[in-house]
């Protein structure tokens, strides 16, 4: 295999059987990696296609994970120990959960989507931070939303979710740091995938406005995740802690 951005790294990516989370696990591997474990519920791509894990080959693997779950999130990492241990983990996994205003929101459905998408990033940055900080190296990236900058309509769960992923990243920065490990995350905007196009966010009529409101014109793609996860992960990015990246094409600087 070519030299990459990720050369023999061990990958974690929660979430990675579809969206952003495929796009991230095939990027690592093409960059390199040595071995990627697929963490999620479930292992086939809700898009269609063949699993994650197949379609990388080699010593790529998918492990069954609820991410709100302590031991199910440690076995998860530990399925990385016979390749060396977890170098990269990638907190990817994440729901949006019903759209409601606070004051009609069913307290059920706020404390899931907690458990998953901010619950799940502190197991997981728990789980790795411990080994990488053992092993005096690491990278961990979190995967927020400008969501957690900007809020979004009916979407208090998701947005205060995203926001402690926020907080959450500086301050195991500050945390981890002294033991060579770092932690960064990305801030999707509109990205095309099942849970916008489909389950949520881009009705057929809306989509042309939306995409009107991005200043490069486009929606973004699971690529361009990976991209940036990449990045994040590899040594381009040695000196860069507790930083967020925003990947929206532009679209909360047309904020006021």
């Amino acid at each position: 295999m070519s030299h990459g951005l990720l050369q023999d790294r061990v990958v974690v990516v929660t979430g990675g059987s579809s969206g952003n989370g495929r796009a991230i696990a095939l990027a690592a591997a093409a960059q390199g990696a040595r071995a990627v474990v697929v963490a999620d519920v479930v292992s086939e791509p809700r898009e269609g296609g063949r699993p994650t894990h197949e379609v990388i080959g080699g010593d790529s693997l998918f492990v069954s994970c609820d991410v709100s779950q302590p031991d199910s999130i440690e076995a998860a990492v530990a399925a990385a120990d016979p390749f060396g241990g977890v170098d990269v983990l990638v907190n990817n996994a994440g729901i949006v959960g019903p759209a409601s205003r606070v004051v009609e929101m069913d307290p059920a459905d706020f404390d899931q989507v907690l458990a998953v998408n901010l619950r799940g990033t502190f197991l997981g940055c728990r789980a790795a931070g411990r080994r990488m900080a053992e092993r005096g190296s690491g990278s961990i990236v979190n995967v927020a939303s400008i969501a957690g900058i900007l809020g979004s309509r009916s979407s208090a769960a998701y947005s205060a979710s995203k926001a402690g992923i926020l907080l959450m990243t500086s301050t195991l920065a500050f945390e981890l740091g002294s033991a060579g490990v770092r932690v960064n995350s990305v801030l999707p905007g509109i990205i095309e995938t099942h849970m916008t196009t489909v389950d949520r966010t881009l009705a057929t009529d809306a989509y042309a406005a939306t995409v009107a409101k991005v200043p490069l014109g486009r929606l973004g793609t699971p690529d361009d995740i990976a991209n940036a996860v990449v990045y994040l992960a590899s040594t381009l990015a040695g000196y860069v802690t507790g930083s967020s990246l925003v990947v929206d094409g532009g679209l909360i600087a047309t904020v006021p």
